[in-house]
């Protein structure tokens, strides 16, 4: 009978072997690993597991159970009762789903990692965003109250430390995510839709996504392992059963897997994680003090390049890391230590994973010419305390929480803000600051022709009763003006 064509999804089985025991004995020996990546010749090499893998690897990933109890109180109107009844599933009396009197509870269901003896959990910042409550069920079904430790929404990810272990705890060593290539067998493992451990096999699709939109710093692992809600905050796995990316991200139109899922490289984990590590309740990032843009085919033109390469320096600030290493507007950064950039995004990810100390090494282009500029390393300094406002009284930034400027500010939320103002941090969804229009990123220019230059400033207009306000803000370079009834 003529031998019929291999499934693709074998095609790379055997790069595994290394992992799961010594090769079958009608393999030859090859020299290097680059070698072994062949297709199956036989029925033995066709029969191969994951199996070794995996149980390697499952144990290393936990259940994240997260939840938010709001308690109130159970003195209520008769029309509250029955707004929380019809909305919130509540009895009348206070009491919720769960028949607790004067409590709400919110619940968010995940995945994690561990990746430390001492019960260090990594997994993703939404899993566990605006809950007080974590707890961790193990793959053996032992389960434990875990505290937050760390939580970093510009990358989506989040520290959390299981209280009181046990024993027997088995973190996940760490791959290298940098050493990834499209084609690479993976395998995704997590909890989706609740029903238990599971684990989904796959290949790297592509490295480097940068268009995913769920973090800050896009450079995402695309992979056709089937992952699926709950799989949030799970491990992307190689086939050393090393983790290579936590799960984060799904392109899909249902909601189900459609084989386009993403993964933050373990390279960013691993940064978050030694944070997590070194006691810091924050990561700290270098402060480059530049804003970079891409480069379009017409630019590239202009510049004589023959293909849009790099990112192009669009704006500076004084005193700042860029300025003092002489980096100017309109310089092209080609590379970072080496490492090639192609879109703000890409930059984005490799100048954060630099660390706060020493320096980089920028290639840059000027002109016609190449060369290499020294960058200080730093975090970015809160040149004025940031004295935090959140609005309560009635106006239209009922709902917005507001900060002084300063460049910490301006890298946090990535807007060049002047030396001295008042920006906006976050806007409640449904709040009148929101129907307002304000958004993430707005500078508060003035208030009923007064200029504000500190929260102080917002604080002391917002606290007066008026009939109207005029508002004036700068977005993106641009100011605008509303007028708002009392």
């Amino acid at each position: 009978m003529p031998r019929s064509p291999l499934p693709l999804a074998l095609s790379a089985a055997v790069a595994f072997l290394a992992a799961v025991g010594p090769a079958p004995a009608q393999m030859a020996k090859t020299p290097d690993a680059a070698s072994a990546k062949a297709v199956p010749q036989g029925r033995a090499e066709m029969q191969l597991s994951f199996a070794p893998v995996v149980k390697r690897a499952a144990p290393s990933v936990v259940n994240v159970y997260a939840s938010h109890v709001e308690k109130r109180s159970t003195a209520r109107s008769s029309a509250m009762d029955e707004f929380m009844r019809r909305f919130f599933g509540e009895d009348g009396r206070g009491r919720g789903p769960g028949g607790m009197p004067g409590e709400r509870a919110q619940k968010s269901l995940g995945s994690g990692v561990i990746v430390d003896e001492s019960g260090l959990v990594i997994t993703n910042n939404h899993v566990i965003d605006n809950m007080n409550e974590v707890r961790i069920a193990l793959a053996d079904r032992r389960e434990f109250e875990a505290s937050i430790v760390l939580r970093d929404p510009r990358t989506d990810l989040a520290v959390v430390k299981i209280k009181s272990p046990t024993g027997g705890l088995v973190p996940m060593p760490f791959g290298d995510s940098e050493s990834l290539e499209v084609g690479d067998f993976v395998m995704a493992i997590g909890n989706p839709f609740g029903v238990g451990q599971t684990v989904t096999q796959g290949i790297v699709s592509a490295l480097a996504r940068t268009q995913v939109g769920s973090s800050d710093y896009q450079f995402f692992i695309q992979t056709d392992a089937a992952i699926n809600p709950g799989n949030s905050g799970g491990a992307l796995v190689d086939l050393e059963g090393r983790l290579v990316g936590i799960n984060t991200a799904i392109y899909s139109q249902s909601g189900g897997s459609h084989g386009i899922g993403f993964a933050v490289p373990a390279s960013m984990v691993k940064a978050v994680v030694e944070t997590a590590k070194g006691g810091a309740s924050t990561v700290r990032r270098p402060w480059l003090g530049a804003r970079v843009q891409n480069v379009t085919p017409d630019i590239a033109e202009s510049m004589g390049l023959d293909r849009p390469t790099g990112v192009l320096v669009a704006s500076l600030q004084g005193k700042s890391p860029a300025e003092e290493a002489g980096l100017k507007r309109g310089d092209l950064i080609l590379s970072i230590d080496g490492q090639g950039v192609d879109d703000p995004e890409a930059f984005g990810y490799r100048f954060a994973l630099k660390g706060i100390s020493g320096q980089a090494k920028f290639g840059i282009l000027r002109g016609t010419g190449k060369q290499v500029l020294n960058v200080k390393l730093g975090p970015a300094p809160e040149t004025r305390p940031r004295d935090v406002l959140k609005v309560r009284t009635r106006s239209p930034f009922l709902g917005a929480t507001l900060v002084n400027t300063s460049p910490a500010i301006s890298e946090e939320l990535q807007v060049d803000f002047p030396a001295e103002g008042v920006a906006v941090q976050a806007v409640d969804d449904n709040s009148i600051a929101n129907r307002a229009g304000l958004q993430k990123g707005d500078l508060i220019v003035a208030i009923n022709g007064v200029a504000i230059t500190s929260t102080k400033d917002l604080d002391r207009v917002t606290r007066n009763t008026l009939n109207m306000w005029e508002v004036s803000i700068n977005r993106g370079g641009e100011v605008l003006t509303s007028v708002f009834g009392g």
